[in-house]
């Protein structure tokens, strides 16, 4: 199984590019916004792959980070999700932005994709509120939203999950109260404050 691909662009399409690996060409699924950050024809690019298999061909998807690769993994177990709606769904959010809107149940968010409507966005929102790659939780606290809202420094979010997880919640499940928690709360809000506020959150 590749897992991984490090080469030349030589070309690239509606969904696809190709990496020249030694000579050899192998062709890339990828979604819209890893196309639209590779280099140019010539340049060096390196991509985490996840292989699919089939009676009839094996299939390179291919992403610009492990993060991208293990959330298209976890969208591709949710109800109705197949290969195209989650290439979709990485297309039009980061996977920061995916892991936002999980958190927040913002269901719009992930319903921007084209494609994905108002179910299919529910249950990727409902089933995947607890299974956030490792790390992704804790990434969507320290980055800006893409709309530049302010919200509470890193540190007291931090402290705020560590907390949480320190009394029982999940990784995610504390993650997903503390940012609903600042989303209410101003920019100056204190962990002890982030504490409070997602607490009644995971009550709900």
């Amino acid at each position: 199984m590749i897992g991984k691909l490090k080469g030349i662009v030589d070309s690239s399409g509606e969904d696809w590019v190709v990496i020249d690996v030694g000579g050899v060409g192998y062709h890339v699924t990828c979604s819209r916004r890893t196309l639209q950050n590779l280099p140019a024809s010539g340049g060096a690019v390196t991509l985490s792959i996840e292989t699919k298999v089939s009676d009839e061909a094996i299939r390179l998807i291919g992403f610009e980070s492990d993060a991208e690769r293990d959330w298209f993994r976890l969208l591709l177990g949710v109800q109705g999700v197949g290969t195209r709606v989650a290439l979709g769904v990485l297309g039009t959010l980061t996977p920061a932005d995916l892991a936002r809107a999980i958190a927040l149940d913002d269901r719009k968010a992930i319903s921007a994709t084209p494609g994905v409507g108002a179910k299919v966005a529910a249950r990727i929102a409902a089933e995947l509120k607890d299974k956030a790659p490792e790390g992704a939780s804790l990434a969507v606290m320290l980055e800006a939203p893409a709309n530049g809202a302010a919200v509470p420094s890193a540190a007291p979010m931090r402290d705020a999950v560590s907390a949480l997880v320190n009394l029982g919640y999940p990784q995610a499940q504390a993650a997903g109260a503390v940012a609903s928690a600042a989303k209410t709360l101003d920019e100056a809000a204190t962990a002890e404050q982030l504490i409070r506020q997602g607490l009644k959150e995971l009550a709900r």
